[in-house]
C-alpha cells in the first residue's frame, strides 16, 4: 500500500513549538511513505510572533508543499475553496496530527476528509483515549504531547521517540555557516544561549528576572559567550537583559534577535551547551537540536505535556492550586505560578547542567 500512495496529507495545525514536537510523528510518516509527495494542511499563524510551519520544515525534506486557512474559518466560501483545493490533489491518506479538540470536533474534520476523496484516515482521535494525553505510571507524569500524537499514528510503526534522529531538522550546510558567522564575535567561546521571549503574557517571567539571571550567570561563568535569539520585537527586552550579563562578564554578548531564521537559530542552539528560556519555541528548537535546556514554565498547562523531551533538560515548574488553567492572559492570580520561580531556583538548574 505505502508503495503505491503517492500523495499524503498531513494535517497539523500551529506555529513554532507545535510543528515541533511533531518532528517524531513527521519523520515516521517520510519512512511510512517515503516514495509519496507528502503535503501539510496547516493554519495561517495567529500571532505575528509565531512562525509557520514552513519555516520549520523548509528544506528539511519531511514535507513538500502547503494547504492553508484560518482557523474558526466559518465562510462557506472559504471553505469550499479549500474542499476544491484538497479534492484537486487527490489525496490517498490523511494523517492526522491535529491538537485535541474533542471527539465531536474530530469526527466532523474526518467527514470533511472523506468529502475531499481521501478513503485512508490515519490518527484522527475519535475516541477519548486518543485526544487525551495518558498517565504512564514509570514516570509518575502525564505522557508528552509528541508521544500522544505517536501513539494515534502508531499503525504507521514506531515514532522512535528517544531516538535523536528522529528530532532531526536536516538543517541545511548554509543554515550551519550562517550560524558560524553570526556566532563569529563569540570568539570560539563555549556560549550559552537565551530566548527571553514568549508570545503569551501568561508565559513571561518578566525581564528584571531575567537581567538578575544574567547577572548571576555572567559571575558564575565568566569564559562563556552569551547569545540571546527570538523576533525582532524581543531585541530591546534581550538587550535589557544582557545588561546584568555586560555589568559582570567580559565575556562576549551576542543580541540575534531579527537576525536569523528559525532553523538559523537552531544552527546557533546546536552551538550552545546550554538553552535557558520560556516554555517557547525557541526552547522546542533547542531540544530538537539536542541542546540540554533550562526551561522556565508557568502551571497554565499540565505537567510534562509540553516539557522538551529528553532526559537531558530542567524544567522549573510551580504547581499552584490553580495549575492547567489554559490562559493567555493571567490578571486574576498574577501569574503567581511563574512570578513565584525564583532566580535562585534558575541559577541551580544551570549550575545542574553546566556543572
Amino acid at each position: 500500500m505505502a508503495s503505491s500512495t503517492k500523495r499524503v496529507l498531513i494535517y497539523r495545525l500551529g506555529s513554532l513549538g507545535d510543528t515541533l514536537i511533531a518532528l517524531p510523528a513527521l519523520h515516521l510518516v517520510a519512512r511510512a511513505f517515503p516514495e509519496a509527495e507528502r503535503r501539510m494542511l496547516t493554519n495561517f499563524p495567529v500571532n505575528v510572533k509565531a512562525p509557520p510551519a514552513a519555516a520549520i520544515l523548509e528544506g528539511s525534506e519531511l514535507v513538500h508543499g502547503y494547504f492553508r486557512y484560518g482557523v474558526g474559518m466559518r465562510s462557506p466560501r472559504e471553505l469550499i475553496s479549500l474542499w476544491w483545493q484538497i479534492l484537486r490533489w487527490r489525496p490517498q491518506v490523511l494523517v492526522y496530527l491535529g491538537p485535541a479538540r474533542g471527539v465531536d470536533s474530530a469526527r466532523r474534520d474526518a467527514k470533511f476528509f472523506r468529502l475531499c476523496g481521501i478513503r485512508r484516515l490515519i490518527g484522527v482521535p475519535i475516541t477519548e483515549e486518543m485526544q487525551q494525553n495518558l498517565w504512564e505510571d514509570s514516570t509518575g507524569s502525564l505522557e508528552p504531547e509528541g508521544a500522544r500524537l505517536a501513539r494515534n499514528v502508531v499503525e504507521l510503526g514506531d515514532a522512535r521517540l528517544d531516538d535523536p534522529a528522529s528530532w532531526d531538522l536536516h538543517l541545511t550546510p548554509a543554515e550551519h555557516k550562517r550560524a558560524k558567522d553570526a556566532l563569529a564575535g563569540a570568539a570560539g567561546l563555549p556560549l550559552i544561549a537565551v530566548s527571553v521571549g514568549t508570545k503569551v503574557q501568561s508565559k513571561d517571567w518578566g525581564r528584571d528576572n531575567w537581567r538578575a539571571l544574567l547577572s548571576r550567570v555572567a559571575v558564575l561563568y565568566p569564559d562563556f559567550a552569551l547569545a540571546l535569539c527570538g523576533a525582532p520585537e524581543e531585541s530591546e527586552a534581550s538587550n535589557f537583559a544582557a545588561d546584568g550579563w555586560r555589568q559582570n562578564s567580559a565575556g562576549p554578548v551576542l543580541n540575534l534577535c531579527g537576525l536569523l531564521t528559525p532553523r538559523e537559530s537552531a544552527a546557533v542552539f546546536a552551538q550552545a551547551r546550554l538553552f535557558v528560556g520560556h516554555d517557547s519555541g525557541p526552547m522546542h528548537l533547542a531540544a530538537a537540536v539536542q541542546t540540554p535546556c533550562v526551561a522556565i514554565f508557568a502551571a497554565r498547562n499540565k505537567p510534562r505535556v509540553w516539557f522538551p523531551y529528553g532526559k537531558q533538560h530542567r524544567v522549573v515548574y510551580h504547581k499552584t492550586d490553580c495549575w492547567g488553567c489554559g490562559l493567555e492572559t493571567c490578571i486574576l492570580e498574577r501569574k503567581r505560578c511563574l512570578t513565584s520561580i525564583t532566580v535562585d531556583e534558575v541559577v541551580n538548574e544551570v549550575r545542574a547542567v553546566l556543572g
